[in-house]
């Protein structure tokens, strides 16, 4: 083991008891195409962490919200787990000093890549599940990811998905292609939850709940922003799913 990855396992507080499986976390999937007797990559542990991750933060959210519907803590965990961030705090720890690439991906950027990052992130944290137990990966990534309703506050008075939204759907498809329905409205006045739908031609693309209508817009236009990267913009409208 390089004395850089030495460094790196004293600044995450956690050192490997196995240290092969620290490197193939480190280990790009390009890396095999200059390296095919490294044989392995971190994708089968950035699938392992993303799971490990999504469990620990759903169990503090848990714990944390006790009078949060489903709706809510999965808006809040998609705060603490969006690309952006995972790859801002990877960053904290200069994760991107340490990947294994082949010289082409590198001399195009790779390194610097937001994806990359974000899945040797997580490939860390499932190879530190393997090498030691549940308890210790949960202590270390609540101790990264700090107070998460702070985290959560900071992420949601910053983030403006409906303007976001917008702005990638007005220039393609005019003013008038969304549009967000209140589906209902539960509870009592001072205990209200709306939920809202946001619509792109006659298509629900999210849905979203929350204690006031805006909240709750906010929420669905965050599902409309994941539903568009994934199938993109309709050039014409797609027909009425709503």
């Amino acid at each position: 083991m390089t004395r850089d990855l030495e460094q790196f396992q004293r600044d995450l507080g956690y050192r490997f008891r196995s240290p092969a499986l620290l490197e193939e976390a480190m280990t790009h999937a390009s890396f095999l195409a200059d390296n095919p007797e490294a044989k392995t990559n971190n994708q089968r542990l950035e699938f392992l962490g993303d799971a490990v991750l999504h469990f620990v933060l759903t169990d503090a959210l848990f714990r944390l919200f006790p009078n949060d519907r489903e709706g809510r803590l999965s808006q809040r965990r998609a705060l603490l787990t969006q690309g952006s961030f995972l790859v801002e705090l990877a960053r904290r720890f200069n994760i991107d000093r340490h990947l294994k690439m082949s010289a082409s991906e590198e001399s195009t950027g790779g390194r610097l890549r937001g994806a990359a990052i974000e899945d040797a992130w997580e490939a860390l944290l499932g190879a530190i599940y393997l090498d030691s137990d549940l308890p210790t990966v949960r202590e270390r990534i609540l101790t990264w990811w700090g107070d998460l309703n702070a985290h959560i506050d900071s992420r949601e008075t910053s983030d403006n998905p409906k303007g976001r939204l917008q702005e990638l759907v007005q220039p393609v498809l005019g003013n008038a292609a969304l549009r967000y329905d209140v589906a209902a409205i539960i509870g009592k006045d001072h205990a209200r939850t709306y939920n809202v739908a946001v619509i792109l031609n006659g298509t629900v693309i999210g849905r979203g709940s929350g204690s006031s209508k805006k909240k709750a817009e906010t929420a669905a236009a965050r599902e409309g922003l994941a539903w568009l990267e994934k199938f993109g913009l309709p050039r014409e409208s797609p027909g009425s799913r709503a």
